[in-house]
This record gives C-alpha cells, structure tokens and sequence, in this order.
C-alpha cells in the first residue's frame, strides 16, 4: 500500500566521517570519494545523516575502489533502513518484555512522537526477530565472505530505549557491514559484554585488527579483557556528542526561545506577494534571510546552532536598523 503520509522532516543534521583513515588491507592512504546521505527517526528526533564515504586508491590491493562507510553509521541504524535501532530495540522489549501486540506498540511509539505505521512496527518487529537469532556459525555466506576478506574491525553498540529496559547489543564488521551478533542484555556489565565479545571472537574465522565503540567504562574493560593488544578507538561522534552535551543542550534551548521571536514569516511573505511595488521584493528577501537563518542547524556539536542563529538575526536587524534610518521604509 502506498505511503498517505509524508515522511517527517529531518530536525537535524550530522556529518560521520571514517575513523580509519588507511586501508586495513595494504595501507594505502583512502581518499573521500563521495558522500552519502540517510534520513535516520529515531525515538526522540529525525536526522539527516551526511555519509563520507572513502575508497582504496591503490590498483594492487584487493579492496582497490571498495567503499569504507564510516564505522558509526552502523549505530543510527541497520542498512538501507529509516528507522534508528534504538526504535528497533524499543519494538523488541515493548513485545517481548511488555508482551503488547503490534497495535498497542505503534500507539506508544505514536505517543512518543515517532511517525511510523503499524506496518512498519511489524516488519521492525521481524527485523529484531533476526538479529536476536542471528548466527554467524551457522551463516556459511557470512564466513565465507569474511575469509575473503582476511580480518575484521569490530563495531560495538549498545542501545536502550528507556531507563530500566534491556540494551540491544550490536556487534557489527565495519569492512563488510555486516551484523555479525546481537544480543538483548539485562545488564551491561563488565562481565556480561566481555562473554558477549568472547562469543563472537570465538566464532569469528579471521582475526580482529581494530574495534571502534562509544568509550562506556564497562566496554573498555570488557574489550581489554577479550582482545588484548587489539587497538580501541573512541566514536569521533559519541567523543565529541558527550564533551559538549552541557553545551549542545543550553545552546538549542537558546535556539528554541530565539525561534519564539520571529514566527510570523510566512504571513508576511504572504502580504508581500500581493504587493507589486519595489518594497514587496525587499521584504520577501529579508524573509527568505530569516527562514535560511532558522533552518540552518549547522553540525552539532561542532557548530552551536544558537548562537548562529542569534548571529544572523541580529544582523538581520542591524541591516533594517540601517534601512529605517536612511528613510528606505516607515514601519507600520
């Protein structure tokens, strides 16, 4: 059936770049090739995702014009899909720990201010199903694909839709994007994810060269433990989301009480266009100057959207400020 609803508007956006750098198989520089974009709902915003996206330069190496994604693309969500995990995994405890039925789960997800269809829920709810029983020993295709690629770089992420609900594990290959396993886990200890890591090391064919995860202390120590020696890099995203989360949080309440204060746009675009006078036009540009300042939200939390957009808008009004005084216009 046909979708009757728009898809909801990105409130956000987000560049992911690859942590390494290198080719893992011959060590060639990898040059951004191109970029990607992706449309992530997740339960508590919409995201453009902006994916650069590197290959291999080098004609003698076996991943020679291969794409490398970056690594934390796997952590919004599975391939090819528009709902994040941490919706994936609020499907999965609100079914099985909760025990709702599909349509009781899509009025939650509704509450919560997802858009999705009671369609949707049910194919998630399959999507969860696989992952929970994903076997990478019984998966011949997987093996093989990953013999042929000589090793792996493990992705590690841990999703929790609410405070006191299981974590979904995820364990992803970053070479080949794979879901090499994944697990629903009442507790995040030290214990429980080094036995997690310990299961996928021992069913894994090659051997693991990096792992990138969001730096959790439990994680760190669970890695340590499994793969000692094996290098351990941070998320430049989570990195960077949790140094500035003071920051970020003060800085888009600011943007939210500046948005306050210029609404009314669209209505005098509105009056404007019924004007065929020079002054019609000039308006219609500093709408058009008070809308592109809103919606431009930068890259967090590398660009404080607030205080761009208070930037921009008191230039705004010094430039009427000047126009008043040169008599260009009387205001009403």
């Amino acid at each position: 059936m046909a979708r009757r609803t728009a898809k909801p508007q990105p409130t956000r956006s987000e560049v992911l770049e690859c942590i390494t750098k290198d080719c893992p198989h011959c060590g060639a520089p990898m040059w951004i090739d191109y970029e990607n974009t992706r449309t992530i709902t997740t339960l508590t915003e919409v995201v453009r995702l902006r994916l650069k996206v590197r290959r291999c330069p080098n004609k003698d190496c076996p991943r020679y014009h291969k794409p490398y994604r970056p690594e934390c693309e796997g952590g919004w969500a599975l391939p090819k899909h528009e709902f994040g995990l941490d919706v994936l995994a609020a499907i999965g405890n609100q079914r099985y720990r909760q025990h709702q039925t599909v349509g009781e789960i899509h009025a939650y997800l509704r509450e919560k201010g997802v858009v999705i269809s009671e369609r949707s829920v049910t194919n998630q709810l399959d999507r969860y199903d696989e992952l929970v029983a994903l076997s990478l020993q019984a998966n011949k295709k997987m093996q093989e694909r990953l013999n042929d690629q000589g090793h792996v770089i493990l992705a590690v992420d841990g999703l929790q839709p609410d405070m006191g609900h299981e974590v979904l594990w995820v364990v992803r290959d970053c070479l080949s994007g794979e879901v090499l396993c994944a697990r629903a886990l009442l507790s995040s200890s030290q214990d429980d994810l080094a036995r997690l890591l310990t299961e996928v090391k021992q069913l894994l064919p090659v051997s693991v060269i990096g792992l990138v995860s969001d730096g959790q202390q439990s994680l760190r120590k669970a890695i340590a433990k499994t793969f000692p020696g094996v290098p351990h890099g941070l998320c430049h995203f989570h990195y960077l989301r949790e140094a500035a989360r003071v920051i970020y949080e003060a800085d888009r309440h600011a943007k939210k009480e500046l948005k306050k204060q210029v609404r009314g746009v669209r209505a005098l675009e509105r009056k404007a266009a019924k004007r065929s006078d020079e002054m019609s036009h000039i308006i219609h540009d500093y709408c058009q100057a008070v809308r592109g300042a809103i919606t431009d939200d930068g890259r967090p939390p590398l660009t404080a959207s607030g205080l761009r957009l208070q930037q921009r808008l008191a230039a705004i009004a010094h430039s009427l400020a000047r126009v008043r005084e040169k008599g260009g216009f009387q205001p009403n």
